[in-house]
């Protein structure tokens, strides 16, 4: 599933070429892709219809854009739930489809992005391959620390992410001191930190040189403060890389791919020697565990395993 980076990339995109754009058409070419919605395909493509797209927003990896009616403010959104292959696409209407389309939205040229195309229509295309993502529509409702800002109420459980304006780093270090759980395990937990999967929680642990299965209870305030720096350090530099592409499954509005994976330090990097080690002048090579019908993986020299693991 895309993580942070690369929901923000796709967000960044949708905010160029489609905000202000009003939905002239919608077809639903697989039912399932809607299944999410209250009414199914029929309900979600006249629903849409008419409605005007505001500048789209994030919290973790979920992404939504508010939805208005002419002459009024936002009180539903267009929430995208990208699953483990859903792209959103930019196209002009003559493009051939591609493969796996499952949704294709009309937008008209009155958009107020920066696209060069922002007075000519376009078409916003939701491609699924697997089929476990989709589009829906939800109500828009306060959330619970600051009223004046609208969440879907599908999102609203979901805590603030890293690079949220009001992202909390003493908050968050509470709620570790109460877990009893591995921290890995709480980094991945979207109802404590938001955006974080298990790219970027390998990658920031082990720049925090803390082991996955430290217990959340013995972490000080300044481990954690060097963690939550690290989570937010690589989240920064691989928004700046486009995101992290293995396979065409993840690509931009404009289907280009990332590149952070040229950068990783442990994912991906099993049997090849740890890079600070090495400028360090000592050798060790990164493992990878089994981790929750997943991996972990880590240098077991500068992320030493703590005597009470909780694995």
């Amino acid at each position: 599933m895309p993580e942070l980076p690369e929901v923000e990339v796709v967000r960044r995109g949708l905010e160029t070429w489609a905000a202000g754009r009003p939905v002239s058409g919608v077809e639903v070419v697989e039912p399932r892709s809607t299944r999410r919605h209250d009414g199914g395909a029929p309900a979600f493509e006249s629903q849409l219809s008419g409605l005007r797209l505001a500048v789209p927003e994030r919290r973790g990896k979920y992404l939504w854009v508010p939805l208005a009616a002419a002459g009024s403010t936002p009180d539903r959104a267009l929430v995208a739930h990208l699953g483990m292959s859903g792209q959103l696409l930019v196209n002009s209407p003559g493009d051939p489809d591609p493969r796996h389309l499952r949704i294709r939205i009309l937008l008209e040229g009155e958009g107020e992005g920066e696209g060069e195309d922002s007075g000519t229509a376009l078409e916003l295309r939701f491609v699924d391959q697997r089929i476990f993502g989709g589009l829906f529509i939800d109500a828009l409702v306060p959330t619970s620390d600051r009223p004046d800002q609208l969440v879907p109420a599908s999102v609203a459980h979901i805590a603030r992410d890293p690079l949220d304006p009001h992202f909390d780093p003493d908050a968050v270090y509470q709620r570790f001191r109460r877990r009893r759980t591995g921290l890995k395990r709480a980094l991945l937990d979207q109802g404590l930190i938001s955006g974080i999967g298990n790219i970027y929680a390998d990658e920031a642990l082990w720049q925090a040189r803390l082991h996955y299965a430290r217990p959340t209870e013995t972490l000080n305030r300044s481990e954690s403060g060097r963690l939550l720096t690290a989570v937010h350090a690589v989240m920064v530099q691989a928004l700046a890389q486009g995101g992290t592409s293995f396979d065409s499954l993840y690509v931009n509005v404009n289907g280009e791919s990332g590149y952070f994976d040229r950068s990783l330090n442990v994912y991906g990097q099993a049997g090849r020697p740890c890079a600070r080690c090495a400028a360090e002048g000592h050798q060790s090579l990164i493992v990878k565990d089994r981790f929750m019908n997943r991996s972990s993986a880590y240098c077991p020299r500068c992320q030493p395993v703590p005597r009470r693991a909780r694995w």
